[in-house]
């Protein structure tokens, strides 16, 4: 028992150091304001998820935490916060269902779409609450369909796309490595 609870904690904290170092070093970032793309920022947390809920939730606020660092603008920290939505969910779904949806073509990318749309959602509410003034500090002189829908919405389902793709191939190029430390660490 004590073994697969020290295999766990190094996991998470591998994974979460991971999130928090890419968003202050990745040099491939588009910032347009309240939105930004850092590429592979969510690859962490997609590995987390294949794993478990709770790893899934620690590396995203690690994640959150990196963007803090980074000293990117709060509404940019409180999208990468949100993503403790997605992951919850995403990883939850996963859990006994990880090779069938990981293994099928269709089914990973159907995923890997309804997992952008609800981290999609989750961020255009955070966007929505500084556009509307909810939340003071920042103010939006563009629409809301552009900023929140188009820039946010939108964009987000494809960087998610684009990262679950990512942690895809790595997941997979692990090979039987990773199914024996996922049953190391929970059987």
């Amino acid at each position: 028992m004590k073994k697969t609870n020290t295999l766990r904690l190094t996991i998470t904290a591998l994974l979460t150091a991971i999130a928090i170092v890419i968003p202050l070093v990745m040099p491939i970032k588009v910032l347009i304001e309240p939105a930004s793309f850092t590429l592979a920022s969510h690859v962490p947390i997609f590995l987390a998820m294949f794993f478990s809920p709770g790893i899934a939730v620690a590396v995203s606020i690690g994640s959150a935490i990196g963007f803090l660092l980074a000293s990117f603008p709060i509404v940019i920290v409180l999208r990468a916060l949100s993503h403790v939505a997605f992951a919850y969910i995403g990883a939850k779904i996963l859990m006994n269902r990880r090779e069938e949806i990981l293994n099928s073509p269709t089914k990973s990318l159907l995923f890997s779409f309804g997992i952008g749309v609800v981290h999609g959602a989750a961020e255009m509410l955070i966007v929505s609450l500084f556009f509307y003034g909810a939340i003071p500090g920042t103010s939006y002189t563009d629409g809301f369909f552009y900023v929140v829908f188009l820039l946010v919405g939108v964009g987000t389902v494809v960087h998610s796309m684009v990262d679950f793709l990512l942690a895809q191939f790595i997941w997979k190029s692990m090979g039987n490595r990773v199914i024996k430390l996922d049953k190391k660490m929970f059987n």
